[in-house]
């Protein structure tokens, strides 16, 4: 099966999730918007003291004005997730209106005293059980690891110029979907993605030889996500622009 990289609305009548076979996917691994203002502007550090006591300069992230969480999906997004879908794991499983009852996964970002939220939590379709996995996820702070043991939690890199970039404000690092998929996806398995952002799933799957199909709406989001992923060896279908709104 050849990738898919769509921007388009995962809810698309033509090409999105109303237009596959129930169970067409082992596993979908989404991350909807929560409404929680994630989409206004922010900007991010450019300095970071590194252990040595050197100051690393960074190039500013600066995210403009978005609308792409100013709303929550429809009750009728996870109805055709779970249709088109055999498993789920999906991020926000805390957030309000997202009909989600089973298991949950807990990301600790390690982030000590920062004002930043301390976890995210996503749903897990197939358990009740409620896991933990700490990654330190903190500005210029990264980890080396996702891990569940904490005590090997705090070791981060050393080497600033050496973090994952980032190319979105909610951007989940691509060492914990690596994680994700080693934990719970099965060898073969055909991954969806309906909310792609920066795309650091796609690049998890195509890492680790898993083939997906992937939608993200936003053409601007869509472009950047789009050459981070063609940096990767795996052939992958771009549909720019097909049916976006």
């Amino acid at each position: 099966m050849q990738n898919k990289f769509l921007n388009i609305d995962c809810l698309d009548e033509r090409e999105g999730l109303p237009s596959y076979p129930d169970n067409f996917f082992d596993l979908a691994i989404v991350d909807p918007q929560y409404k929680i203002g994630a989409s206004k502007p922010s900007k991010k550090g450019t300095k970071c003291k590194q252990k040595n006591g050197t100051i690393l300069h960074v190039k500013e992230s600066d995210y403009g004005k978005k609308t792409w969480d100013d709303n929550l999906m429809p009750n009728r997004y996870f109805q055709e997730l779970k249709r088109v879908s055999k498993r789920q794991i999906i991020w926000g499983a805390n957030y309000q209106n997202f009909p989600l009852r089973g298991g949950r996964l807990v990301w600790d970002k390690v982030n000590g005293a920062s004002d930043q939220y301390d976890c995210e939590i996503a749903y897990l379709s197939w358990t009740l059980r409620t896991e933990i996995v700490y990654f330190m996820w903190n500005g210029m702070m990264q980890g080396l690891y996702p891990t569940r043991d904490i005590r090997k939690a705090w070791r981060q890199q050393g080497n600033k110029s050496l973090n994952e970039k980032r190319y979105h404000p909610t951007q989940k690092p691509v060492a914990l979907y690596k994680w994700i998929l080693e934990e719970y996806a099965q060898p073969g398995d055909t991954i969806l993605d309906t909310h792609v952002g920066s795309a650091s799933s796609l690049l998890a799957f195509d890492l680790l030889g898993f083939n997906y199909h992937a939608f993200e709406i936003d053409v601007e989001i869509y472009q950047a996500a789009a050459g981070r992923l063609k940096q990767s060896k795996k052939p992958t279908l771009f549909l720019a622009g097909s049916s976006s709104t």
